[in-house]
């Protein structure tokens, strides 16, 4: 399994429309692409020394075919839509991982 992980450091003054974009409308843009299994959105909790809040959002692929298509055919066009709603008050950057094994706590 690979995980597209994008972080986003968001400014205060467009924190709450974000959200709400991310969670109604973006996240759901993406997953409707077909290429994506799932996706997980966390809040990181450390304090960033530039202000605002960060958040990450982990997109879940079964191949790397699937996230160049994702890349090839997709991402411009959703990435447009996130900086013309939002400018300069958002900083993204993008990581792929790979999950190398999984393990859980077995409950009594």
């Amino acid at each position: 399994m690979i995980i597209y992980n994008v972080t986003i450091n968001v400014d205060e003054s467009i924190h709450q429309d974000w959200l709400k974009w991310m969670q109604n409308k973006h996240i759901n843009d993406v997953l409707a692409t077909g290429l994506f299994t799932s996706a997980k959105m966390v809040k990181v909790l450390v304090e960033e020394e530039m202000g605002g809040t960060t958040y990450a959002i982990q997109y879940a692929t079964d191949s790397r075919t699937k996230l160049e298509d994702y890349y090839k055919n997709h991402a411009p066009r959703l990435r447009q839509e996130g900086l013309q709603l939002f400018a300069d008050k958002m900083l993204a950057f993008r990581t792929e991982l790979e999950v190398m094994s999984e393990h859980y706590h077995e409950s009594n």
